[in-house]
């Protein structure tokens, strides 16, 4: 298994620099953010969901996000973390048995939600799937998703407080890495990121700080969530919509990529 390899790199990228995930969905789009630089390779449900043709949204079968995982682990030379929404579950077991299975297809971290649940359940969450990781022996990233900024759950006056106050509970708990979704405001990311000794990930949003100014505000890492996906099949979209009025396969004011620089993107590099 590349877990032992990698669980202790992908900690380790949290604090060096700002560690930028270019969210990808199967293993060709992993093979893309990694010929694109990325340290670190991790999915968003929702372009994994979309996909294999389902909603976003606790939709997508069990059986597809293990293959998913899968796929990317097998093609990857790099730490994956994978995208698990709220555990796809209420029951804890049910939630670190997934876990388990993710653990064992190659993963190396997760992201797991709170939504609209009370944080205490969450809390149970993270405990079993903490459990359940230290008995494989894999030092699993626990990315713990606070959604008070991306629901708008409080005041935007509260906002920051309450995501610190979850921050710990999620910490106690054996998270290792705090996501506040949605939050863009220069002084209300300097101030998570100063409330909590949890690793501060952001998303990337209309009005977010430069990479380099967030990473001065404290924030440790950048994820793209689902926006690369949207745009690439924005473009699928637009072409097959080409395609169908003029019977041309490229459309000329989209951007493409040939056969042989695809096909060389995906060429054998030792991982299979």
């Amino acid at each position: 298994m590349k877990n032992n390899q990698f669980d202790s790199q992908f900690h380790a990228l949290h604090t060096d620099g700002l560690l930028m995930l270019p969210n990808c969905w199967d293993a060709g789009s992993a093979r893309l953010a990694a010929a694109s630089g990325a340290r670190a390779l991790a999915t968003s449900s929702a372009a994994v969901a979309w996909s294999h043709g389902y909603a976003d949204g606790g939709q997508l079968p069990a059986d597809l996000l293990l293959s998913t995982v899968s796929g990317i682990q097998r093609r990857s030379g790099l730490p994956l973390s994978i995208d698990i929404e709220d555990g796809y579950a209420d029951d804890p077991e049910r939630v670190a048995a997934l876990v388990g299975a993710v653990i064992d297809a190659g993963a190396v971290g997760i992201n797991i939600e709170d939504g609209a649940q009370a944080p205490e359940l969450l809390v149970r969450k993270i405990a079993a799937v903490r459990r359940v990781a230290d008995q494989r022996g894999v030092k699993l990233f626990i990315n713990a998703r606070c959604d008070v900024f991306l629901r708008q759950l409080l005041e935007p006056q509260q906002r920051v407080q309450e995501t610190a106050r979850r921050a710990q509970l999620y910490r106690d708990a054996g998270a290792d890495g705090l996501f506040a979704p949605f939050i863009s405001a220069e002084d209300e990311i300097r101030a998570l990121a100063a409330a909590t000794p949890l690793p501060l990930n952001v998303l990337a949003v209309p009005g977010l700080p430069a990479p380099q100014r967030l990473l001065e505000l404290g924030a440790r890492r950048l994820s793209a969530g689902s926006a690369l996906s949207e745009s690439m099949f924005a473009c699928v979209q637009r072409s097959m919509q080409h395609f169908m009025r003029s019977g041309e396969p490229y459309a000329a004011d989209l951007p493409k990529l040939d056969y042989g620089q695809l096909n060389g993107l995906m060429q054998d590099d030792g991982h299979n």
